[in-house]
């Protein structure tokens, strides 16, 4: 395991170095606002008159068009979906894309899949937050910041690593550290993470039970209590103190209840289908299948994202959050 810390990164490689962020999302607006403060010349690449343009204006950012913002910087961030990166590189960055340049990502979806190919005389880097943009955005206005992710897929300078690392210094990232990883292990592990636990798993996991006790008689308003809402103390416990800390601030009989019938929930059929996503997110089953989705213009996610409105859990949760003042009426 190799971390970098704020003493271990070099800005230098970036000095008299252009950034262009493309895109204004959460990850592009944090990312490129906290660089900026930073003292890295940035300059934030957008569809003119799109949805993020007078924001980032607003923002006191510097605002250019996407191919401008590609030509005139040393180092292109791409920080748009994963789904539009090939298309928008192909039409709007590739031209501009010059020998020594550094492209850069913040998720290896589109490199490691072969979505997006970059000429051999540039370097590819991915610099890479553990958390939403808010977030990297907030902890770095407290003084602090999240750790991050650093990888070099190609190094056509010599010095692609530095480059990323000052950018991760300069998103507030090595204050909590910055851990070297590559193209291929982000992006399957990012995946996998992503659809067996924290999307997929969690969701499916709180749904369930929420239904199993609902059909049982109880109150719609006790079960989203006792699956959903107190989820996020325990996971709290544990981003905090890990597993052994979690255990030892809740009751005994949480404790043994716990550990004694968990097996029964995530049990081996589980983990032999956590298995199976596994392998069709590395042999790249999943990325075309995503792919098709997307270029149909996603009516099974649009399909999928209508059902999940309607479950009762959302209806039942919505009304609770209001009536606790956790969510705007």
């Amino acid at each position: 395991m190799k971390m970098y810390y704020d003493k271990d990164v070099d800005t230098e490689s970036l000095a008299n170095k252009t950034v262009a962020v493309i895109g204004y999302g959460s990850q592009g607006r944090g990312q490129s606002r906290n660089m900026a403060d930073s003292g890295i010349k940035v300059v934030v690449g957008l569809r003119e008159g799109g949805s993020s343009w007078k924001k980032a204006n607003d923002d006191g950012m510097n605002v250019k068009t996407i191919e401008e913002a590609a030509e005139l910087a040393d180092v292109i961030h791409i920080l748009l979906p994963d789904e539009i990166q090939a298309e928008v590189y192909e039409e709007s960055i590739a031209p501009y894309v010059k020998s020594a340049k550094t492209i850069s990502f913040s998720h290896g979806y589109n490199i490691h899949f072969k979505y997006i190919k970059v000429p051999d005389d540039v370097n590819v880097t991915m610099i890479a937050p553990k958390g939403p943009g808010s977030m990297v955005r907030r902890t770095y206005l407290d003084g602090f910041g999240i750790p991050g992710l650093v990888a070099v897929e190609q190094d056509a300078t010599g010095d692609a690593l530095q480059i990323a690392l000052a950018m991760g210094k300069g998103c507030g990232l090595s204050r909590a550290g910055i851990l070297e990883t590559s193209f291929r292990e982000e992006t399957e592990t990012d995946l996998f993470g992503e659809q067996a636990i924290l999307c997929g798993g969690v969701t499916k996991l709180i749904d369930a039970g929420f239904t199993t006790l609902v059909k049982a008689g109880y109150q719609p308003e006790i079960a989203y209590f006792e699956t959903c809402h107190e989820l996020k103390l325990i996971v709290d416990l544990i981003y905090e103190k890990g597993f052994a800390g979690m255990w030892n601030d809740v009751s005994n009989t949480a404790e043994f209840g716990g550990l004694s019938r968990r097996d029964r929930i995530i049990n081996d059929e589980a983990k032999s289908e956590m298995e199976k996503i596994l392998k069709e997110i590395q042999k790249g089953k999943f990325a075309k299948e995503w792919t098709l989705e997307s270029k149909a213009k996603m009516p099974m996610l649009n399909r999928m994202r209508e059902l999940e409105s309607e479950k009762k859990i959302e209806n039942v949760g919505s009304k609770l959050r209001k009536a606790c003042g956790l969510e705007k009426k």
